[in-house]
């Protein structure tokens, strides 16, 4: 039989911040430790303040107000509906990575990012791995490190292992259908994308992931000497370039 609110009595507001008897974080001697389901004689220590808290959590109240107060009115203007920015960002699943300083130039780095901005990411590597530039090895190993980085820490591109998982177990696939895979029970049959350089490609998988922007950064200057002949030293400034990439899947 469960107690009813009447038999229990006025509740108790919880204390924010405390610690549990059996916390190991907790001050004082194990043995003076009260039993467990048996209330401390003493305080073990007081409790944090929340106002004390605010000064951290809650810096500016006011100014969170007005961005509150913005919000709403933004979403009243817009009718509830979501702007194209947040349909993709709760759509689609995005890494952004960045590479360390390479000891090349923009304008040779340039070209790379153009020839792997709106590609998928297999087909980037490949790119890379062909190229003849010396600067490619280093933006295929980014490539790499970058897709690693979006399926450990995104879950991105296990789409085809999750639906065979999904199988395996009896679970049911999501009721959120497009058209294309709306008459298809057991596979779905794919679909065309245009980049933003208007090439047209077929999709098999949804979650599969591409480059969908690709650009450059100019770094500091670095140091080098080109000794000469009689005791003559040349001093050189090589400059160094960082590339950062944004990766999404398919919707």
């Amino acid at each position: 039989r469960k107690p009813t609110a009447a038999s229990q009595g006025p509740q108790q507001i919880p204390k924010q911040g405390d610690l549990a008897p059996s916390s190991i974080f907790d001050e004082g001697d194990s043995e003076t430790k009260p039993a467990k389901g048996s209330q401390p004689d003493q305080p073990r220590a007081s409790p944090r303040d929340p106002a004390v808290l605010a000064a951290a959590l809650d810096p500016n109240p006011e100014a969170r107000r007005r961005w509150q107060r913005n919000q709403i009115i933004r979403n009243v203007r817009n009718r509830g509906q979501l702007t194209k920015a947040q349909r993709l960002a709760r759509t689609e699943r995005e890494l952004l990575s960045k590479s360390p300083f390479y000891t090349t130039s923009v304008k040779k780095l340039m070209p790379l990012a153009r020839q792997i901005a709106g590609k998928p990411i297999e087909e980037a590597i490949v790119q890379m791995r062909f190229s003849k530039k010396k600067v490619a090895r280093d933006v295929k190993k980014h490539l790499e490190y970058a897709r690693n980085r979006a399926i450990v820490e995104r879950g991105m591109g296990l789409g085809v292992a999750t639906a065979e998982y999904n199988r395996a177990a009896g679970i049911s696939e999501s009721d959120d259908v497009t058209e294309q895979n709306a008459g298809q029970d057991e596979q779905w049959p794919g679909m065309v994308v245009e980049d933003k350089k208007g090439k047209r490609r077929f999709v098999s998988d949804t979650s599969s992931m591409y480059v969908d922007e690709a650009w450059v950064g100019r770094g500091s200057y670095s140091v080098d000497y080109d000794f000469r002949a009689r005791g003559r030293t040349n001093y050189m400034r090589p400059p160094t370039t960082s590339q950062q990439l944004i990766r999404p899947t398919f919707t």
